[in-house]
């Protein structure tokens, strides 16, 4: 297990990915200094695993070091806004991915235990028990008597997509209409030039998992921005099982990028505080999307995201 010993910890991946995403709202620029101080500050952590984070990315080419100025900016912000396909992912990452994964296809049982993950992934002890830890974590399984955890429920089937898009029609407009609601400006700022950078991919090289990536993390920020402390809880608790594998499988790259378009749309809304018109446009862009026909949009409500959205 030397390989996995050398694996980063999923603490120093999720700040090293933060770090480019504070250097992005910062404007700063290739050569920009990253003092540890600096970056600590902006990240509110401690100089220890910022240095840890920076290390990492001098390993991948984003960021330099020279012993006299120390940490430099290597990269246009703007090369990485995508995702974070190239940062490496953390052995239990990789673990608990799989679980989904062989979950999802029902290659695995309900019920799972320590010792057979062990054995199936060929992995040590303690990376399938943070792997273990990260889906409860994220609410996905939970503690079962003895030493086993068991899945929770999922949309792994029609009837269960169909009530999620339910519950989504419901909650996601009711959390940006209800009283206080407020939009993180900055999230939006990374969140506009994430989807700007992966509309100007050619469909060859569209990348699905940054799509879901950048779409979870829209979906979060509305959840997020709810003043209504019982809806927010509720959104963000259903907004993990869209993790699961397998929620993209069937859908064009025609409909995810239309699907991004109109995450733009509302997008324009909600900066310029316009609550009810975003409502309407996240609505019809849930409608459109629980359909999963491309053509659809053109019909109805869902073609006006063709008059706002922004062109490529």
């Amino acid at each position: 297990m030397q390989a996995a010993d050398r694996r980063p910890r999923a603490n120093h991946l999720d700040l090293a990915q933060r770090i480019l995403d504070v250097v992005r709202q910062r404007g700063f620029g290739i050569g920009a200094r990253l003092p540890e101080q600096q970056i600590a500050q902006l990240c509110n952590v401690s100089r220890t695993p910022v240095r840890a984070a920076l290390r990492l990315l001098t390993e991948r080419g984003m960021v330099e070091w020279q012993a006299e100025t120390g940490y430099r900016l290597a990269i246009d912000p703007a090369w990485q806004m995508v995702g974070a396909a190239e940062l490496p992912s953390a052995e239990e990452d990789d673990i608990a991915d799989a679980i989904l994964r062989d979950r999802s296809a029902r290659r695995i049982d309900e019920t799972i235990t320590a010792s057979g993950l062990i054995r199936r992934y060929a992995a040590g002890r303690g990376a399938v028990l943070k792997a273990l830890k990260k889906l409860e974590t994220e609410n996905l399984i939970e503690r079962a008597p003895g030493q086993s955890w068991v899945f929770r429920p999922s949309l792994d089937g029609s009837e269960a997509r169909a009530e999620s898009y339910e519950f989504r029609l419901v909650m996601e407009p009711a959390a940006i209409l209800a009283s206080g609601f407020r939009l993180d400006g900055a999230r939006a700022v990374t969140l506009r030039q994430r989807m700007e950078a992966l509309l100007a991919l050619p469909d060859t090289a569209f990348d699905i998992r940054a799509f879901q990536a950048i779409d979870a993390e829209f979906h979060a920020m509305i959840a997020q921005g709810a003043a209504n402390r019982f809806m927010a809880e509720a959104l963000a608790g259903h907004l993990k099982l869209r993790r699961l594998p397998g929620a993209m499988s069937g859908v064009s790259v025609f409909r995810l990028r239309q699907s991004t378009h109109e995450h733009l749309g509302i997008l324009d809304h909600l900066e310029s505080g316009q609550f009810e018109v975003a409502a309407d446009l996240l609505r019809a862009h849930l409608r459109v999307s629980r359909n999963q026909r491309p053509h659809a949009a053109s019909r109805g409500a869902p073609a006006l995201f063709g008059a706002i959205g922004r062109p490529n």
